[in-house]
């Protein structure tokens, strides 16, 4: 069981406005509480006990709403990144390197997953390193697409081909035992590049893939949904109106 989780949530959103001209896309009301609150409780009900939380725009309302935050379940710690509007999610794992000495999750600041997902990435794997991936018929250019041999992560990102892809990543990652160190050595090292603040953090694990310690764990057919574009409002609310 991992106890412990970092969430990516410093973006605004900004292919969210108007909805988030004034608040950042964590903040959005999903059937009465918001994205964040709602990632909060289904990593609590999975067994999550500490959350470090990335901040950046607006990074004060954020601050504000977790500190409201009263539940025995988990601890929820606020880490503001201070390059949100330059760089990419890459360096806010760079922000809370640190926190990642054992066993933990990421997941995206975008991406809403069902307890049942949370309980299934918790079941564990052999991999160091498991990147949660979904399967279906078509693959988009905003996808982040997987090629995988068997359970085995080969490529990831946007730019691969449609014959090259066989799974996406839904933004939600564990990692465990060597895990940690070699996810947290990749940051430092793409940070210390001139363009390592351009990168997301996916593009580190591409490159550590090579490795062969990277796999896959499957949650087709499960329910998640991913908060990137005005008409994914509606299918993140009929996912969080069931969870209700």
């Amino acid at each position: 069981m991992i106890e412990h989780a970092i969430l990516l949530s410093a973006g605004q959103g900004s292919r969210l406005l108007p909805l988030t001209a004034e608040r950042p896309k964590c903040l959005i009301d999903f059937s009465g509480r918001t994205l964040i609150e709602w990632q909060v409780e289904m990593l609590a009900r999975g067994g999550v006990r500490r959350i470090d939380v990335v901040t950046g725009f607006m990074t004060d309302m954020v601050e504000e709403l977790l500190a409201r935050h009263s539940d025995p379940r988990v601890e929820v710690h606020c880490h503001f990144n201070p390059f949100y509007k330059v760089a990419d999610n890459l360096g806010s794992c760079w922000i809370v390197r640190d926190r990642m000495h054992e066993d933990f999750l990421i997941l995206n600041g975008d991406t809403l997953v069902s307890e049942d997902i949370v309980h299934k990435v918790q079941q564990g794997s052999d991999w160091p390193i498991a990147v949660t991936v979904d399967i279906k018929d078509h693959y988009d250019s905003d996808d982040m697409k997987v090629a995988r041999d068997g359970d085995r992560l080969m490529r990831i990102g946007k730019t691969l081909t449609a014959e090259e892809t066989n799974a996406e990543s839904i933004g939600f990652l564990a990692f465990r035992g060597q895990g940690p160190d070699l996810f947290r050595e990749a940051v430092r090292e793409a940070m210390r590049t001139r363009e390592g603040v351009e990168h997301w953090y996916l593009k580190v694990i591409d490159k550590i893939a090579d490795s062969g310690k990277v796999g896959t764990v499957s949650i087709e057919g499960m329910d998640w949904a991913e908060v990137d574009f005005l008409n994914d409002i509606e299918i993140a609310t009929r996912l969080t109106d069931s969870w209700v």
